[in-house]
């Protein structure tokens, strides 16, 4: 994928997202960091605050059912994800930049885009459905380069 100079890119994931600049051309990418967020991974034991609940059954019998358990890290991705389409708005409502990539898992991908700003989808050129926070600058450069 060819990332024009002075390009948005935005590698994310449930808690943590980076913010690079391509200082480099449209062929050799050269990202460089512009903000790094992470968000700390709590245990489930301290996201929730009860056990899940119980209801007896409505059809007059005289079964218990328990309700499904929250996922509450996954509530705690989709809030971040949000915040992190939220900070794309705001940096595009700036003109902080006119060409966007995004790389994220498919499921964060996925809440980004019920967020998205229409300026944000304007200035949109590329999404990568991958998990690359964890990788280093470099891996992220050729990663990007070879879609």
């Amino acid at each position: 994928m060819q990332v024009p100079h002075n390009s948005f890119v935005v590698v994310a994931d449930g808690a943590k997202m980076l913010f690079f600049r391509n200082e480099g051309d449209a062929e050799f990418l050269k990202l460089e960091i512009e903000r790094k967020r992470e968000q700390e991974n709590l245990p489930d034991r301290d996201l929730k605050t009860a056990d899940r609940g119980r209801t007896f059954d409505a059809s007059g019998g005289a079964g218990r059912s328990a309700y499904e358990e929250t996922d509450f890290h996954q509530l705690e991705e989709d809030r971040f994800a949000a915040e992190t389409a939220e900070l794309l708005k705001t940096r595009a409502l700036r003109n902080d930049f006119e060409s966007l990539i995004i790389v994220a898992p498919p499921k964060t991908l996925g809440e980004l885009r019920k967020h998205y700003h229409k300026e944000v989808e304007k200035r949109l050129t590329g999404e990568i459905a991958k998990d690359l926070t964890g990788h280093t600058v470099d891996a992220i450069e050729k990663i990007i380069s070879a879609q």
